[in-house]
């Protein structure tokens, strides 16, 4: 994704429940708290499984199965639950409840292998090992850094999800297609179009890829924030994890 995406200005609406996925995740509706796992493991699988490399310097394999049993055991037992708002950000959180898990494998000698009847998402550890690979020293990296790096990264990435969804559900996927070839850009892809060139490749007026550009825009805004807003626990939260992770102003 280009860095000069913008994502600050006004959003629309945002989710009535504030802790709607870490309720969820501690609620007694298998499907909303599957749903909410679900969630919660595909922002923060990179984010954690990077601070097992950094921070505790434990090599790929043995952090691959660490990332796996943490989230297992969070879902198994009920990490969440005891999750309190008033006394940390939910990152926070997570963070500890991280260490204290690999504090605790570190300590036993031969660990249980977990995972038994939890269905994990599929983790692309390869690719997290291939970005790695590109920093060099693993042991010289800010993990601080690090950690909000790809937090910000998942975010942005379900925000572009939803924003694809919404485009296919209310048969809008011209706009999502003009949105990914002007701001969305691949590792290594061609140069950002100009709007004209979009206009004379999908046969529109000049003034309409604006106006899409600018809905798309709008909407993308909206779903980052509606998604920072599910995953934070007051509103104070929400204002520091805009500034910290986005970059902006919170709205």
């Amino acid at each position: 994704m280009r860095e000069d995406t913008d994502i600050g200005g006004p959003a629309r609406a945002f989710p009535a429940t504030r802790l709607s996925l870490i309720v969820a995740a501690g609620g007694p509706d298998e499907a909303a708290r599957r749903h909410a796992f679900e969630t919660l493991i595909a922002v923060y699988w990179k984010p954690l499984y990077g601070r097992l490399r950094i921070r505790w310097q434990i090599d790929s394999e043995e952090a691959k199965d660490l990332t796996q049993e943490f989230f297992s055991a969070a879902m198994e037992r009920g990490f969440f639950d005891g999750y309190d708002p008033g006394r940390a950000r939910f990152r926070t959180f997570l963070k500890v409840c991280l260490d204290h898990f690999a504090a605790n494998a570190r300590r036993a000698a031969n660990r249980v292998k977990r995972g038994g009847g939890a269905t994990i998402l599929p983790l692309d550890f390869a690719g997290a090992d291939h970005e790695f690979a590109r920093t060099g020293n693993v042991a010289e990296v800010d993990a601080e850094a690090h950690f909000r790096q790809e937090l910000a990264r998942a975010l942005l990435g379900l925000a572009v999800d939803a924003l694809r969804a919404q485009c296919e559900t209310e048969n809008l996927a011209l706009r999502f297609r003009l949105f990914e070839q002007y701001d969305l850009d691949p590792a290594g892809g061609p140069e950002r179009p100009s709007y004209k060139a979009l206009a004379a490749l999908h046969g529109l007026p000049v003034t309409q890829v604006t106006n899409h550009l600018a809905w798309a825009r709008r909407e993308f805004r909206r779903h980052v924030l509606a998604a920072l807003r599910s995953l934070t626990g007051s509103e104070e939260e929400f204002r520091l994890e805009v500034r910290e992770l986005l970059g902006v102003d919170p709205p």
